[in-house]
């Protein structure tokens, strides 16, 4: 499976399991004009602009123009890079008739066609390097990061040594740390919080 370092956006649940099938990456989804809203999904899309990159593949219609054009705006700095989908008319096999300007979304779209796409958008595919070990919810209870006494002094200093949002959720914490490194540098960075803050 190739490998990207950029987090990929797409709308919704589907075209995540379809790039997920082709492509190893982070994989956000909008769900559709929700992203208009979700001030937590965007703070992460921002910090992965900043950092990795981000790479906006939505769908070739109207509604897909006005997602991917609501994003650059709302991203700001970083790096974005847009995948355009090539319009093909026709249906999802999973739908009974086809959208409203009858074409293809992500998920309709073949292998190749895809990844011809991102190829002509300037992304380069790179080998997975793989990583020690995933970093898990026990160990963010076992770090004290929540849960804990002194949990949110001790998440506070994580969030703001790797610059990310104050109002990350567990679940986004943890998307977002393993997407940043493995567990063993994830241990080597709560060891120097403790060193540096004497939270623990």
């Amino acid at each position: 499976m190739i490998h990207l370092d950029q987090a990929i956006i797409v709308e919704g649940k589907y075209d995540k399991i379809k790039l997920s099938s082709i492509i190893d990456a982070v994989i956000i989804v909008t769900n559709g004009y929700g992203i208009f809203k979700d001030e937590e999904k965007l703070a992460i899309i921002r910090h992965y602009a900043s950092t990795t990159g981000v790479i906006i593949v939505t769908d070739s219609d109207s509604a897909g123009f006005k997602i991917r054009n609501y994003l650059k705006g709302a991203i700001g700095g970083g790096k974005v890079i847009n995948v355009y989908i090539p319009d093909v008319m026709g249906k999802e096999k999973r739908k009974i008739k086809p959208s409203k300007e009858g074409k293809l979304g992500v998920e309709g779209i073949g292998k190749e066609m895809i990844l011809e796409a991102f190829k002509k958008s300037g992304v380069v595919f790179s080998e997975k390097v793989k990583k020690a070990g995933e970093i898990t919810r026990i160990d963010l209870y076992e770090d004290g990061l929540f849960g804990g006494e002194n949990s949110s002094a001790k998440r506070a200093a994580l969030l703001k040594k790797l610059g990310l949002p104050s109002l990350l959720s567990t679940s986004g914490l943890l998307e977002i740390l393993n997407s940043m490194m493995d567990v063993e540098e994830y241990k080597k960075i709560v060891f120097q919080i403790e060193t540096e803050s004497g939270v623990e």
